[in-house]
């Protein structure tokens, strides 16, 4: 079993839920059950996929969890272009978020690679 507080995706993860939280409070107030939702429980999906992922015994089903991270980071980031397009959020706030989204997916996409090359 790994240790998931170890790892760089994990921290980045929990990084990138705060950063969506701290973005989702500058959307209106009719949005709190709609995108709001949806877009901080995405995020909060991602670092708790990858802990649940280390907690498997197997690299195919820790690489399983690791995709479905993958989905909910890719989740996250259209909805904030969806924020950005509906004008609740602007561009440059959106730049450290979408940094910490690019580097996420490179690391993931690394770890998934390489626990699909030891399934081989």
């Amino acid at each position: 079993m790994r240790n998931f507080r170890n790892l760089d995706i994990w921290k980045n993860g929990i990084a990138l839920v705060k950063e969506v939280y701290q973005l989702s409070e500058k959307f209106p107030s009719e949005e709190k059950f709609s995108l709001k939702s949806q877009i901080t429980r995405a995020a909060v999906s991602i670092p708790s996929n990858i802990a649940e992922g280390c907690s498997r015994n197997s690299e195919i089903e820790f690489k399983r969890f690791l995709e479905i991270a993958m989905g909910s980071l890719f989740e996250v980031e259209t909805q904030l272009i969806i924020s950005q397009e509906l004008k609740y959020l602007k561009t440059n706030e959106l730049e450290i978020i979408f940094n910490l989204i690019q580097k996420e997916a490179k690391m993931m996409s690394s770890l998934i690679n390489k626990l699909k090359g030891a399934n081989s």
